[in-house]
């Protein structure tokens, strides 16, 4: 890579190890899981929360719009602000608030600090995953950043297989409220966790805030932020209505919908993992690849939504290449940023979610106009074309105003 990320790399006997440092990685992991869980399992809950509050449901999704919300106010915000925090003493902090903003929802008396804790809760979630994702490619043996990268992210995809089914089931039959005492306690055990295991990380350099909003003067952060933005709406699109597109156009009884999203969550993790190792081979490579393979798994669940066989299968593909994407982002963002690498990391969450709400949005409004419950598999295809196309005009960019000059080898290269 260029001269401009060795910056931010470890001394000399750090950037050489051969070693995973593995408690410490289960532990960010750990973070990510709790993450996970609590920013989809409000989704699963919605009916009961809207019940026990006295609110419609559509009423009670501003819950989680509110956590979306509070994910892009806060990952540049207290990435920028907390720029002089030592990395390990910013990663406690965030945890810490999260678990407050947990267990703030937990007591919420009434709909409308219920919204409010909401929103505090995801203000930590970007600013952890940037950090967290520095530090674990800070900790990784030479050669191995991105796959460090995506064992951060698998925390994050192993709560859609475990996390949310399993709160979603204690929430439902316990009470809402117990889900995310759940939450509340993971988040204490990744305090601990932290505490315990991660090293004082003094291969990240502490900056400051005007250093950290520096990036948002670099196309080539801008350009790969709105990649995400867009490339990821596909995947939820058709995420966001899966329940009642197994149900109505598959045929699938409400009974098996739990297993499909499971397979889901599973496909998240192979991505996950795969999307790690790519990216480790050639980062833009592997952005082309997981782009592409999205584009083309998302047009197929158009037909493939109306077989149960063939919706399962597709469900899994779907997690897959999008969860594929997400390491080689993480760390292009982190090589494109020069000294401002914890914002940029932390961006692309918030890029995610706005991702998340563009997709949900966009779906729903072809289901309205009565295209019926695969037009927005058909959405989801558009978007991920379009952050194809977007992703080969950002690398072009790269090599012509050379910001960045190994991308286009990257690309181009053909080991």
């Amino acid at each position: 890579m260029t001269s401009q990320v060795a910056t931010d790399q470890p001394a000399p006997p750090e950037k050489e190890r051969t070693d995973w440092h593995i408690p410490a990685m289960l532990a960010l992991a750990l973070g990510g899981f709790g993450i996970g869980t609590t920013e989809f399992v409000t989704m699963g809950l919605l009916p009961d929360i809207a019940q026990a509050m006295n609110v419609s449901e559509p009423t009670a999704g501003h819950a989680v719009s509110a956590y979306a919300l509070g994910v892009v106010i806060g990952a540049p915000l207290l990435a920028a602000l907390c720029a002089r925090v030592p990395r390990k003493r910013l990663l406690i902090a965030l945890m810490i608030a999260f678990t407050v903003g947990n267990a703030a929802t937990v007591v919420a008396p009434g709909f409308q600090s219920l919204v409010a804790a909401r929103f505090v809760s995801g203000l930590p979630h970007g600013a952890y995953f940037g950090v967290a994702s520095l530090a674990a490619a800070t900790l990784a043996p030479a050669g191995r950043r991105a796959k460090a990268v995506a064992a951060v992210m698998l925390g994050l995809s192993a709560a859609n297989v475990v996390g949310v089914p399993a709160a979603t089931w204690l929430g439902q039959h316990l009470g809402w409220r117990d889900a995310f005492v759940v939450v509340a306690l993971i988040g204490i055990i990744t305090v601990a966790a932290l505490v315990r295991f991660v090293p004082e990380l003094t291969g990240i350099k502490t900056t400051n805030p005007m250093t950290e909003l520096g990036a948002l003067r670099r196309s080539q952060v801008l350009l790969t932020l709105a990649v995400g933005a867009v490339g990821f709406g596909g995947m939820f699109a058709v995420y966001t209505y899966i329940t009642t597109t197994l149900t109505d156009v598959a045929g699938m009884s409400l009974g098996l919908v739990p297993v499909v999203l499971m397979l889901f969550g599973l496909g998240m993790v192979a991505g996950n993992i795969v999307g790690g190792v790519l990216a480790d081979r050639g980062v833009d490579r592997a952005i082309l690849f997981a782009s592409g393979a999205m584009v083309v798994v998302l047009a197929a669940f158009v037909v493939a939504a109306r077989n149960p066989f063939t919706a399962a299968l597709c469900a899994f593909l779907v997690g897959a290449t999008g969860a594929a994407l997400a390491p080689g982002l993480q760390t292009r963002l982190m090589d494109v940023a020069a000294d401002a690498q914890t914002l940029a990391a932390a961006l692309n969450h918030a890029a995610l979610n706005i991702a998340n709400a563009a997709g949900a949005w966009l779906g729903g409004l072809v289901i309205a106009a009565g295209l019926g419950y695969t037009a927005p598999a058909a959405v989801g295809a558009g978007l991920a074309v379009v952050g194809t196309l977007l992703f080969v005009v950002t690398v072009r960019i790269a090599r012509r105003t050379s910001e960045h000059t190994d991308l286009y080898v990257s690309v181009e290269s053909p080991e």
